[in-house]
């Protein structure tokens, strides 16, 4: 597919337009001579081999949120383990594809692993008998290594990912995203599309400045129509792992995650303690939920984790109607 750069006029007509590349505010727009020969129109022969691949996983899950820092990778290693933990016969994988901040190896407790490829596509690396990762951290000669990547070859990487790893027959793809609406999520969704989209899980902290910004990864996800399964606040309170009294560190100054779904009409799924343990117990790459059964985050974290199963379920179960 062509090459489009982004700096387009105010008024471009966009690609499918018929005055595309011949409109009067087309004139100087470097994309000029590409739209008007029809080439940015084509689509991509990924977005068909993404959908060859995935055609035996029910669920592909999106976790985002605009705001860095909020917890993400912890939030997906959580679900993931949850989802292959609450059913030995649910199979479940992690994508991560924050190319240039790849940290499920760690947090999943596989990091020095490596990647093997066969007939069939690259083998991804398992954690549990259902639940599997792949990441680009597998690629990489060292964990310190920087990636330096581009928007077209961070774009190459994640059809790769979608395209040659052989998922095998999943119930859940939880893919693990960069903070923001950038190269990543704009990839993962173009390609995710055919495939079908479950829909997304936004974290956020309960600090407006916070809110700020996942109130923008909330207006990426209806400009590029991906579902929001829901909303889950991460670090709401401090828990004392002595003591067990609680404290806020991150005030909801204005309502916090719960305010939030209920300003734009999104299901709060729940708030997640900050416990120190969980922080360790990633950085060391334990399964928190068996080092830590009686920790308040696994309280939480159980009916949670039902009501995701409910609505991927209840998604699953509308689309074959409509099909």
């Amino acid at each position: 597919m062509a090459d489009v750069k982004t700096e387009v006029p105010e008024h471009c007509p966009g690609t499918q337009s018929k005055d595309a590349g011949k409109a009067s505010a087309c004139a100087g727009c470097p994309n000029q001579t590409i739209c008007s020969s029809g080439e940015a129109n084509k689509i991509d022969p990924g977005i068909e081999l993404v959908k060859e691949r995935l055609l035996s996983v029910k669920h592909k899950i999106l976790i985002l949120s605009g705001k860095g820092g909020v917890g993400k990778s912890t939030i997906t290693s959580l679900v993931s383990r949850a989802l292959a933990a609450d059913d030995l016969e649910r199979n479940v994988a992690v994508l991560d594809i924050d190319i240039c901040g790849p940290s499920q190896p760690r947090v999943l407790g596989v990091l020095g692993e490596q990647v093997h490829q066969s007939a069939s596509g690259w083998s991804p690396v398992y954690i549990e008998d259902n639940l599997s990762l792949m990441s680009i951290g597998f690629l990489l000669g060292s964990a310190s290594d920087a990636v330096i990547w581009r928007g077209p070859k961070k774009n190459g990487m994640i059809r790769q990912f979608l395209s040659d790893v052989d998922w095998g027959s999943l119930d859940y793809l939880i893919l693990d995203t960069p903070p923001g609406t950038s190269d990543e999520h704009l990839s993962a969704t173009s390609y995710l599309k055919a495939a079908g989209i479950t829909g997304a899980l936004v974290v956020t902290t309960p600090q407006e400045v916070a809110l700020l910004d996942v109130r923008k990864e909330i207006d990426f996800c209806n400009k590029v129509k991906i579902p929001i399964i829901g909303i889950i606040e991460n670090m709401s309170a401090f828990i004392c792992p002595k003591c067990k009294n609680s404290a806020e560190i991150f005030p909801a100054s204005t309502g916090g995650g719960r305010q939030l779904a209920k300003d734009l009409n999104i299901e709060f799924l729940g708030s997640i303690p900050l416990d120190p343990l969980l922080a360790r117990c990633c950085d060391e790459g334990k399964n928190f939920m068996t080092e830590m059964p009686d920790s308040p985050v696994v309280a939480v974290l159980s009916p949670m984790i039902q009501r995701i199963i409910q609505k991927c379920e209840k998604t699953e179960v509308s689309s074959a109607v409509d099909d």
